[in-house]
């Protein structure tokens, strides 16, 4: 099954579990990143993310080569921000046309996930999510437990 894992990761968080993503489902990956992205401090970082949230600007990203109809499965992460996908995502997925396609998705947060899954998954409509997962605080928890909740979560849609 050829699989693409896709994500946006501002703090490394979500970069941890799509890496092992793509490890354990030999995937391709496509990291997001934003166009003008500054080099922020924690503080800035909040701000900066806050403003896209709450302004509902979708950013421009960097130019990347995506073709949904190459892949089986369509894996996408995204961090939480104020309840909802990172916006970097939310561009992503309006700028993409994926319809028809397996997908799963993960969200990265500290603890306030809230319907954030849900959201995701109206963004995808006309899609058939196959998992969804949502990982608290990867960074802290360490590679050896997200390898193993990854594993532990693949499972259901590995092929």
């Amino acid at each position: 099954m050829k699989t693409a894992v896709i994500f946006y990761s501002l703090d490394g968080n979500c970069a941890l579990v799509a890496e092992e993503i793509k490890s354990q489902l030999n995937a391709d990956l496509i990291r997001l990143n934003v166009k003008n992205e500054k080099n922020r401090g924690r503080l800035s970082k909040l701000i900066w993310s806050f403003g896209l949230m709450f302004s509902q600007k979708n950013p421009q990203l960097l130019p990347y080569t995506f073709d949904p109809s190459v892949y089986d499965l369509i894996v996408i992460g995204a961090p939480v921000w104020g309840g909802s996908p990172a916006s970097p995502v939310r561009t992503f997925i309006c700028d993409t046309a994926i319809n028809g396609k397996k997908i799963a998705l993960f969200v990265c947060h500290a603890g306030g996930m809230e319907k954030s899954l849900d959201k995701f998954k109206a963004l995808l409509a006309g899609n058939e999510i196959t998992g969804e997962k949502d990982f608290k605080n990867p960074l802290k928890r360490g590679s050896e437990e997200i390898k193993s909740q990854v594993a532990d979560w693949v499972k259901g849609f590995k092929g």
